[in-house]
């Protein structure tokens, strides 16, 4: 597959002045979020940070301010994506203090928990964060990013290929399978599955919102933690050190293009492109035939629904 920004790929280079633009981030206090809202800033947008931490996210904006200027147009709010009443909370305040969105991106993410854990409201944490949390939030702000004539960018992973490769609508905790990988790599497929099944039902609805889906490649973020098994750990802390991972800035490349370009493709999937899509330019990548799968996603919808008791209708 070509890249259609030749072939050094798609770089910040690309993006005009976002003077009057507003970009609202989950997870944005550190790793590919904090990148990402750095290169906002500096073009000149607004940027409204989702974090479930508030010291870290003060941290964060003091470091951003005495980078771009005590006038810097960044803030935060509190939003824990493990606590759907913190999502419909914070979700008030955004509709409440913003005129309008002109992106939403989906940024924030577990991953790999040696262990089984639950969100606040009973849902394995992984799927809960990644997927349920997202999921309502897009929902309670879709009319908003509407009226901007705006876009939701999901980021998802390459995980989405390994593990099971559907939904497991029997067991969608993994009561009975726990693994931290598989079970990751079902929350990942979840948001991505997802996003496709919100372009269609846009596109029905003739709505005006354009939806993209992406991932970082291998890159050097904060994403495995301590709750990660201890050799996913230790491959880590070694692959993060070869020229095989990337820096976190270039992780958020294809979320920035995602939600800043123009004219590009929706039913696609963008990333690195090089050798198992970890690095390399950032374009367009080849994407599994069954993340199309429409009566899995329509049902995962209405899972989906019911599990963060919010009808999300267009």
């Amino acid at each position: 597959m070509s890249n259609q920004f030749g072939k050094k790929g798609w770089t910040p280079d690309r993006i005009e002045n976002l003077k009057d633009k507003t970009f609202v981030i989950t997870g944005a206090n550190a790793g590919a979020g904090f990148e990402a809202s750095k290169i906002l800033l500096s073009k000149g947008a607004e940027v409204v940070m989702l974090n479930r931490n508030e010291q870290k996210s003060i941290a964060a904006i003091n470091e951003l301010k005495s980078e771009f200027g005590a006038n810097a147009n960044v803030s935060f709010i509190k939003m824990d994506l493990a606590s759907l009443s913190s999502v419909r909370n914070a979700a008030k305040e955004i509709l409440k203090t913003l005129p309008k969105i002109d992106a939403l991106l989906c940024n924030a993410a577990v991953a790999q928990l040696a262990k089984q854990e639950f969100t606040s409201d009973g849902f394995e944490s992984q799927l809960g964060i990644n997927h349920y949390g997202h999921f309502l939030l897009i929902s309670l702000l879709f009319n908003k990013v509407e009226t901007s004539k705006g876009k939701i960018v999901v980021v998802g992973s390459e995980g989405y290929k390994m593990g099971l490769k559907t939904i497991q609508f029997n067991d969608m905790n993994f009561d009975k399978n726990y693994h931290s990988n598989n079970t990751y790599c079902h929350s990942k497929l979840a948001q991505i599955m997802f996003a496709y099944e919100l372009q269609n039902r846009i596109k029905k609805a003739n709505k005006d919102v354009k939806v993209y889906v992406c991932h970082p490649g291998a890159s050097k973020t904060s994403l495995i933690k301590k709750d990660a098994p201890l050799i996913t750990r230790i491959t880590w802390s070694i692959l993060s050190n070869l020229p095989i991972v990337q820096s976190a800035e270039k992780g958020a490349y294809p979320e920035l293009m995602c939600a800043t370009e123009k004219d590009l493709k929706q039913k696609a999937y963008y990333g690195p492109t090089g050798r198992n899509n970890w690095t390399g330019p950032v374009g367009e990548c080849e994407v599994e035939s069954f993340v199309y799968d429409s009566k899995i996603a329509s049902k995962l919808w209405t899972v989906s629904e019911k599990a963060t008791q919010q009808k999300f209708e267009l």
